[in-house]
């Protein structure tokens, strides 16, 4: 046998016959649903209407995320007004459009244009003003934004921002009824458009949009200790364990418990689902608004900075 072949020939008896190392892998053991939870409707920025899924109640469970907020509307009253100047420091926002377009600036000279399954993923770091407008007076504006801690050694990092057109988001098909847009991490074998080194990085952050065009099954490998969530956007699907089967219904978030290998979901057709997972940084969390950082000394410095203007270079 050669070490790291996927095909194998052996002697059995007194036949030569030949494994296929891949598909004699363990199984999945599934994860179970621990909780689902219908988020909180609300309004940001400029009266922007939104529905804010991850709240402060569940950080500490699904850390290292602090919130995902999910916009849609084809009222222009509901997001016209955009998120206007607003200051960040010490984590990173990921924005996924949907539908629509909305147009990025920030304090550090970056400016892009997020369209139709695009992505923004700016690292605040040390400090950062920037605004998000919409480019449209009418339409469909569609769309969701998470929040990911950063570690204590990079909360004062150089601010950075990645603006990733939808044609540079790797898809794959595991199934030929079901796409997978694989935004950060890595999906049967595929890499996202975000894959940063663990020294780095120590969230390792998997970002998946799993789209069901008939009703089939998915099955995503997750590290165990890592806190993972879904997020269903589109219809419904059932997360399948050996413990139990749960529905999850459009517009609810399950968390998953720790346990297994993976998870696998049955979708409806047309069911849309995020899958977030990430490696909890088990530090001390200390929010003050836009500003996330360890202590409350620090929140305070901040404060103190973004008011001298220190976050505008």
């Amino acid at each position: 046998m050669v070490v790291g072949q996927k095909v194998i020939p052996i002697i059995q008896g007194s036949k030569f016959i030949v494994i296929d190392m891949e598909k004699t892998q363990a199984p999945l053991i599934g994860r179970s649903v621990e909780q689902q939870i219908t988020g909180q409707a609300t309004r940001d920025g400029d009266g922007v209407k939104l529905t804010r899924v991850l709240t402060q109640t569940h950080q500490r469970r699904l850390d290292p995320f602090l919130m995902l907020d999910h916009f849609g509307s084809d009222d222009p009253n509901d997001y016209g007004g955009g998120f206007p100047d607003h200051p960040h420091r010490g984590f990173e926002t990921v924005t996924y459009m949907i539908a629509g377009r909305m147009r990025h600036k920030d304090s550090a000279g970056n400016e892009g244009l997020l369209q139709n399954g695009g992505v923004q993923w700016m690292t605040a770091g040390r400090g950062v003003v920037h605004s998000e407008m919409p480019e449209q007076e009418e339409g469909v504006m569609e769309g969701f934004q998470l929040w990911l801690n950063l570690p204590s050694q990079q909360k004062m990092c150089r601010p950075a921002y990645l603006d990733i057109q939808s044609d540079r988001i790797p898809e794959t098909w595991p199934h030929e009824s079901v796409k997978v847009r694989v935004i950060a991490g890595e999906s049967n074998g595929t890499l996202g458009a975000v894959h940063r080194a663990p020294s780095l990085f120590p969230t390792q952050t998997l970002y998946l949009d799993i789209q069901f065009e008939k009703q089939s099954n998915f099955e995503q490998t997750l590290n165990p200790k890592h806190n993972a969530f879904l997020f269903v956007y589109r219809g419904s699907v059932s997360v399948v364990s050996e413990k139990q089967t749960t529905a999850i219904e459009s517009n609810r978030m399950a968390i998953l418990r720790n346990e297994g290998t993976g998870v696998l979901i049955q979708g409806s057709a047309g069911a849309k689902v995020l899958l977030i997972s990430g490696q909890a940084l088990n530090e001390p969390i200390a929010q003050y608004g836009p500003f996330v950082m360890n202590t409350r000394e620090e929140l305070m410095q901040a404060v103190d900075d973004f008011r001298a203007g220190l976050f505008n270079s």
